[in-house]
């Protein structure tokens, strides 16, 4: 069963967005990442949240290894998405629309449900979402957050399928 793998199918410039969002999410949890940064601090669980103390030896103690982890599944997520890199301003809408087939093997999905879990979380505290309440449908810039969702389910969905 290694061989197993999850197909996903998405527009060429869907592809390429995901690329660049998966890219700006790998440059934040890199090497030179500001751990004071809000969205690094809600990337970075706190277990104790009635104990400032320890939850501060919690976070000193796992933040780097479990943002390290983020950044390697960000890095296979990038991999798999090689092939749909590019400036989706020089694409035609014949290239934007045109479906492609992405094939992630089964040991990688975990990192993909990961990193777009973690992507929403990002742009959750970009946009003050801290609640279903803090979510307006109408307004376009919860779109992308809303599609990470979307893609998300449809990962789960086509894994649940190979097991």
């Amino acid at each position: 069963m290694s061989d197993a793998t999850v197909r996903m199918r998405m527009a060429r410039v869907e592809g390429a967005q995901l690329a660049h969002l998966v890219d700006d999410f790998r440059e934040l949890v890199g090497a030179d990442r500001d751990v004071e940064d809000p969205a690094i601090v809600r990337l970075v669980p706190d277990p104790y949240p009635e104990d400032d103390e320890a939850s501060r030896a919690f976070r000193d103690a796992t933040r780097d290894d479990l943002l390290d982890r983020r950044a390697l599944d960000a890095d296979i997520m990038r991999t798999a998405l090689a092939g749909m890199r590019g400036d989706i301003g020089d694409m035609t809408q014949s290239e934007a629309f045109t479906e492609h087939d992405i094939d992630i093997p089964l040991s990688d999905v975990d990192a993909w449900m990961r990193t777009l879990t973690a992507l929403r979380l990002v742009i959750a505290e970009r946009l003050g979402i801290q609640s279903d309440d803090d979510h307006d449908p109408e307004d376009a810039r919860y779109g992308v957050y809303d599609w990470l969702g979307y893609r998300l389910e449809l990962t789960i969905e086509a894994a649940d399928q190979l097991l």
